[in-house]
C-alpha cells in the first residue's frame, strides 16, 4: 500500500508526463493525442512505483519488462522515459522527424528503454506473452507489463496469446486494457462490440478487474493485487477517456489523431501553460 504523500508524488509524476506528452506533440504539430493521454496515469504508476526498470539496469535480464502494444501512444511513453533519465529532453522535440530516435511508434532499436517495437496492432500481447514465458522458463522472478488498446483487442492474434499465457500459468504477466471506448474509425462499441472485458478475461483463465484508469491510487492497488495473485496472469481493465486529463480534448468526437487548427492549438498551449505552472515548468 502507498501513503498519502506517495499518491501525491504519483499524481505529480502523471502531470509531468501529460505536460511533456502535450509539448512534444504540439511542437510537432499533429499526432495521437487521444490515446497517448488516456494511459498517462498508468505509466506514472508503473515507472513511478511498480516497474523495476531504470537506465542503470537496462541490460539486466532480471529487471521488469514493459510493452506498449498500442504503439501509437508512443509520445506518452517517450515523455515518461525522458523523465526517468533514459535520454535528454531535446530528443522529445525530434518526435517523428527524419533521423530521430523517437519515431511515431516505439522502436527498440532506436529508443533506450523501449523493450519491444510495436505499432502493428495486436502483436504486443503476443510479444509480452513470449517475454513472460521466456523469463519463467529461465527461472526469473521478474514481471512483464503490457498496455493494449480496447479497439486493438478486435485482433484475433491477441486472444490467441491471451489463451497461451493462461495455459502456461504466466502469473508474472500483467495486461492493462486501455478501455477508452474509441478507436480510429469511431466508438469501439459500434465497430465491434467488445462485450465485457472482465468476464472475457476471466473466461480465458485470468484474474481480472475493472478500475478507474484516471486514479493512480486505484491503478497502484490493482498492480499490488495482481502481484499477490498466483497461478494465473492478470488483466486490469482501465476505465479511461480518450484525451484524458485535458477536458476540451476529452470532449472531441474524434481525437484519435489531431492536426490542430489555430483555435485548437491555442487551447492546447493554454493547457500546457496551466500544467506547466502546476509542475513548476515554463513552457
Amino acid at each position: 500500500m502507498v501513503n498519502h504523500d506517495e499518491i501525491k508524488d504519483l499524481e505529480l509524476f502523471a502531470k509531468k508526463i501529460r505536460y511533456y506528452t502535450l509539448k512534444e506533440l504540439t511542437l510537432m504539430g499533429f499526432g495521437h493525442y487521444g490515446g497517448s493521454l488516456s494511459i498517462v496515469e498508468t505509466l506514472a504508476v508503473l515507472y513511478g512505483k511498480q516497474l523495476n526498470a531504470s537506465p542503470e539496469i537496462k541490460d539486466d535480464l532480471n529487471r521488469d519488462y514493459f510493452v506498449l502494444s498500442k504503439g501509437h501512444a508512443g509520445p506518452s511513453l517517450y515523455a515518461t522515459l525522458f523523465l526517468k533519465g533514459y535520454f535528454p529532453e531535446e530528443w522529445l522535440y525530434t518526435l517523428n522527424n527524419n533521423g530521430t530516435n523517437l519515431p511515431s511508434h516505439p522502436d527498440r532499436n532506436l529508443t533506450p528503454g523501449v523493450d519491444m517495437t510495436t505499432g502493428s496492432l495486436g502483436q504486443g500481447v503476443s510479444a509480452s506473452t513470449g517475454i513472460a514465458l521466456g523469463n519463467k522458463l529461465s527461472g526469473r522472478d521478474n514481471y512483464t507489463f503490457c498496455i493494449v488498446g480496447d479497439g486493438e483487442l478486435n485482433e484475433g492474434q491477441a486472444w490467441e496469446a491471451i489463451q497461451m499465457a493462461s495455459h502456461n500459468k504466466l502469473d508474472h504477466l500483467i495486461i492493462f486494457v486501455d478501455d477508452n471506448k474509441m478507436q480510429l474509425d469511431g466508438p469501439t462499441l459500434d465497430i465491434s462490440n467488445p462485450l465485457d472485458f472482465v468476464s472475457k478475461f476471466e473466461a480465458f483463465g485470468y484474474h481480472s478487474k475493472r478500475i478507474d484508469g484516471a486514479s493512480v491510487k486505484e491503478i497502484n492497488e490493482a498492480v499490488e493485487w495482481a502481484k499477490s495473485s498466483e497461478g494465473k496472469p492478470t488483466a486490469i481493465i482501465l476505465d479511461t477517456i480518450k484525451g484524458q486529463g485535458i477536458p476540451f480534448i476529452e470532449s472531441m468526437s474524434d481525437n484519435h489523431h489531431l492536426r490542430p487548427d489555430e483555435a485548437t492549438h491555442a487551447e492546447i498551449v493554454e493547457a500546457l501553460n496551466s500544467i506547466g505552472e502546476e509542475i513548476g515548468v515554463i513552457s
